[in-house]
């Protein structure tokens, strides 16, 4: 976990606090640097965003310039599970990472109430 500045955007799209590290063999399938598109389907947030974030041993990074409390991970199976807080603003998501490419769901509450949506990442 970091604190790192962040909108909420990014703590929408990134969001569910994980347990457990993965074996390290599968962690390597998929460190690296990715790129994520996150968007919004439900509610008052803004409608898209793009972050970087790094996963390091089946753990996941933001790389980016906010200050937020973020945590998650990748599991052997290749789930990703993530929770992002940003003061009294925050987010959880779920999804998958597989080879080159992933997607997901988040859900959260932002300034405007409840938002939910969608998330794509692409290897970077």
């Amino acid at each position: 976990m970091r604190m790192i500045k962040l909108t909420l955007a990014a703590g929408l799209l990134l969001g569910a606090a994980v347990i457990g590290n993965p074996p390290a063999a599968h962690a390597m399938t998929t460190d690296g640097n990715w790129s994520v598109l996150i968007i919004t389907e439900k509610g008052t947030c803004d409608r898209a965003y793009r972050y970087n974030f790094n996963v390091a041993r089946g753990r996941v990074v933001y790389d980016g310039n906010a200050a937020v409390k973020l945590a998650g991970t990748v599991a052997p199976s290749g789930l990703v599970k993530v929770s992002i807080k940003a003061g009294n603003k925050g987010a959880r998501g779920i999804g998958r990472l597989a080879g080159s490419e992933g997607s997901g769901t988040w859900h959260g509450v932002g300034s405007a109430g409840e938002c939910a949506g969608r998330w794509e990442a692409e290897r970077r």
